[in-house]
């Protein structure tokens, strides 16, 4: 393909916006504005900037493609500002501009992330043909991050179920977070999903192909926590027959996920600063200083300020964690979620036990709703696997309910072996709720109690067996009255 052709192609792709916006940046005012005419000409939009310091606001406000960078600045090194531009703009290519006796700097450039490097001087068409591969190059980046970009919003989708506005700020804050090397602490109650959030930032993130490693802290004595942490070389202690990889070995490259970082004793907790200062460390009977580069995640179900002033915690190690707080609700907070997360775990636990349950009773749900869940999320998953597990039919009923969810079915047993054949019935609904819904959610729970025999369940309503056929059938746009015929 010949250059112009080249050019132009890449001019009338679709594009993001930007994708075409060059900044040229030299303090050789001549040789600035001709080379801005001359990219003009050929269609691009020009940005200039005579030194360091206009090229970093120029930059800070606009998204640009190519930067065509000279090495020799007023103000600051050419090879600094590459440096610069490469960290905060890694989709950003840079072309060094430089002069016929300074290829060594050019060469370095390269080193550092430069694309090319062109010498001066230069002819128009060898300006244009290297700037159309450039371009490529950074429109395939820009295509890249943009497929990472929705794969990871899919990610934290699939992981974090939820639509609450308390889960929605979760995500939001995920999906700011991941890309990021920071440490960030999780904080909730047990149960609430901590392990889920730093499954979610490790598949978010650009170290989603490397390996996410997690460490109970709260599991481990003091000696054997600081050897799964850091590894041992052989001879470390009774029972080091061979070197053995700490955690940090392990997850260097990716995630490092410590649950219950409080737990951590004092002495380890100087080692873990260490890390996190400087990311070095020795294992346990070793000299060998290491380095990871490992990101650290960290959670607590209590309160990590309270642990500081008590002592239990270093105020350091607390500050080198918190750069990020993520916090999760109670499932208390958030109960209009409660049939939401029902449904995902009876779909889940349904393929994995090989069942057709399609569907969770109204009765069930407003037995699912009422309950505080003390355990949260954890709590109300272990219940529906269990209702899955005992389920004989397509429908999780009240019965397949622990009593501590379900004070219907046990007040009902209760009652019948009493001799009372009419057991309290207990039906909750949020505000909101519409006269239908409650309709429905009074009708499915006699069915239930009759064992879905209409004409029992239409006495003990005192309204017709056609109107439960009628509820049955009926459209949902339909208003139908409960009322006797």
């Amino acid at each position: 393909m010949a250059t112009m052709e080249a050019v132009r192609e890449m001019r009338e792709a679709p594009a993001s916006p930007g994708s075409l916006r060059l900044l040229v940046v030299d303090d050789d005012d001549a040789l600035r504005h001709s080379l801005a005419r001359v990219l003009e000409q050929n269609g691009f939009e020009v940005v200039t900037a005579g030194c360091a310091q206009g090229a970093r606001a120029v930059l800070a406000e606009k998204d640009v493609a190519v930067v065509l960078l000279d090495l020799v600045l007023p103000d600051a090194e050419g090879l600094e500002l590459l440096r610069d531009i490469k960290y905060t703009h890694p989709d950003t290519e840079v072309l060094v501009v430089t002069a016929f006796g300074s290829i060594e700097g050019a060469v370095e450039a390269m080193r550092e992330g430069a694309y090319n490097y062109l010498t001066k001087p230069f002819r128009a068409g060898e300006l244009l043909a290297t700037l159309a591969k450039a371009l490529e190059k950074s429109a395939l980046e820009r295509e890249n991050r943009w497929l990472r970009l929705q794969l990871s919003q899919q990610a934290i989708d699939r992981i974090l179920v939820g639509h609450s506005a308390a889960m929605q700020r979760v995500k939001r804050l995920v999906e700011q977070v991941a890309p990021s090397t920071a440490p960030v602490i999780i904080e909730g109650e047990s149960g609430t999903g901590k392990e889920l959030v730093a499954e979610a930032l490790h598949r978010a993130s650009p170290r989603a192909s490397k390996p996410l490693i997690k460490l109970s802290c709260a599991a481990l004595p003091e000696t054997l926590l600081e050897a799964e942490l850091f590894g041992f070389e052989r001879g470390a202690f009774t029972g080091a027959v061979s070197r053995k990889p700490g955690r940090f070995d392990l997850a260097s490259g990716g995630t490092l996920f410590l649950d219950e970082v409080v737990d951590i004793p004092l002495t380890t907790q100087v080692k873990l600063l260490r890390v996190l200062q400087d990311g070095t460390y020795e294992r346990l009977g070793g000299r060998e200083t290491l380095r990871s580069d490992a990101r650290i995640l960290a959670a607590t179900n209590r309160n990590l300020e309270q642990a500081v002033h008590d002592g239990k915690f270093r105020e350091d190690l607390y500050y080198r964690l918190n750069v990020i707080a993520v916090k999760l609700p109670s499932l208390r907070e958030r109960k209009d979620e409660i049939p939401l997360l029902a449904h995902h775990f009876r779909r889940l636990y349904a393929a994995r036990n090989q069942k057709e349950i399609s569907d969770i009773s109204p009765a069930t749900m407003s037995c699912l709703v009422a309950y505080e869940w003390p355990g949260n999320v954890r709590e109300l998953e272990n219940v529906i696997e269990r209702a899955v597990v005992l389920c004989e039919g397509g429908t999780l009923l009240p019965h397949l309910l622990p009593d501590a969810l379900n004070p219907t079915c046990a007040r009902g047993a209760a009652g019948e072996a009493a001799g009372d054949k009419s057991p309290i019935v207990t039906l909750t609904f949020p505000v909101g709720t519409s006269m239908r819904e409650i309709q429905d959610l009074a009708i499915e729970a006699v069915l239930e109690h009759t064992q879905n025999r209409r004409a029992h369940a239409a006495s003990l309503l005192g309204i017709h067996p056609r109107t439960i056929a009628r509820h049955r059938t009926r459209p949902p746009a339909d208003a139908d009255d409960f009322a006797a015929d």
